[in-house]
């Protein structure tokens, strides 16, 4: 599984790429891959406030539907339309299929995300057989 270096991770497993005061969150690699394919992504609109450790929209997979929670706590800048029509690009490339834009302010929580180091050693790895 691919985990990009240059960004933080949540415990969620929500990624995000901080851009200045913006940041850009999608879900890991990981995350899309434990989902299965995912069929409808309920994301936040443009001028919605987000706090952390609230839920912020969902997604559904053909073996659930998943709250998603935010890391960032902030104004939400841009969702990505594309992912209301072709909902599945988030399976073929999650780390450029990301959900929304968001304005963030709260430089302690940027610094409680994690490292890609942090967040591989906290997921499950699949037995060699299995991939």
């Amino acid at each position: 599984m691919d985990h990009p270096m240059d960004l933080k991770y949540s415990e969620e497993h929500v990624w995000v790429r901080i851009e200045g005061k913006r940041a850009r969150l999608g879900l890991t690699d990981f995350y899309q891959d434990e989902l299965g394919s995912i069929v409808y992504a309920d994301l936040p609109r443009p001028g919605d406030e987000l706090v952390a450790g609230d839920p912020f929209g969902s997604v559904e997979s053909i073996k659930t539907v998943t709250e998603l929670t935010s890391p960032l706590s902030g104004k939400v800048l841009e969702s990505n339309r594309a992912l209301s029509d072709m909902p599945g690009k988030i399976n073929l490339d999650p780390y450029n299929s990301w959900l929304f834009v968001m304005e963030w302010n709260d430089e302690t929580e940027v610094d409680r995300l994690w490292s890609v180091e942090r967040y591989v050693a906290s997921i499950p790895q699949k037995p060699e057989n299995e991939e």
